[in-house]
């Protein structure tokens, strides 16, 4: 509360972001209680954009892509290559604009884990795809939050430089999901 206090603007951007991807949700599954969880999540991390006061564009991208599965039209096929999309124009804003930030990194960690491990276990029929994606994605999402619950701060996420695994296990299952039909 305190955090959402200190920044009003961002809190009103980010309900309003989240009112449309509700719209947008309200008839697909998993639908509006995927949004209301990242707008959840997105209100708690608030402290997280630091000297900031409102979101920039980069965040709001970010944001709208671990928001697909709730919000993807039509076809899933394209999903996976509109994700990868989304990824790298949120990256490019973000280092363009000088508007990256704890929350928009944080964000960009919870919004991949959320989708691919969505897309993956929903559509992956391989067992070892949808295993490597639990390792790859949903594994370290919660075990930076365990140590972060643990230590009452968010921890810095470990970044390997020269072997990217969730990227390349993005890349593979976009295509797998793009080829199947």
């Amino acid at each position: 509360m305190r955090q959402a206090a200190r920044r009003p603007q961002a809190l009103v951007q980010i309900t309003a972001l989240h009112g449309v991807l509700a719209g947008l949700a309200r008839k697909r599954r998993p639908g509006p209680r995927w949004v209301a969880a990242s707008w959840a999540l997105s209100v708690l991390h608030l402290g997280l954009l630091e000297e900031r006061d409102r979101i920039s564009a980069a965040d709001a991208l970010t944001l709208a892509r671990g928001n697909l599965p709730a919000t993807a039209l039509g076809s899933t096929r394209w999903v996976g290559v509109a994700a990868i999309a989304l990824d790298l124009a949120d990256g490019r804003l973000a280092r363009h604009q000088h508007t990256a930030s704890p929350f928009g990194d944080y964000a960009d960690s919870f919004a991949d884990a959320a989708f691919w491990t969505w897309l993956t276990l929903r559509h992956e029929p391989s067992r070892a795809v949808r295993a490597a994606a639990i390792t790859a994605w949903a594994l370290p999402i919660a075990t930076v939050t365990a140590i972060g619950i643990r230590r009452g701060t968010m921890p810095d996420r470990p970044r390997p430089t020269l072997l990217r695994p969730a990227a390349a296990m993005q890349a593979i299952v976009a295509m797998r999901r793009l080829l199947r039909h």
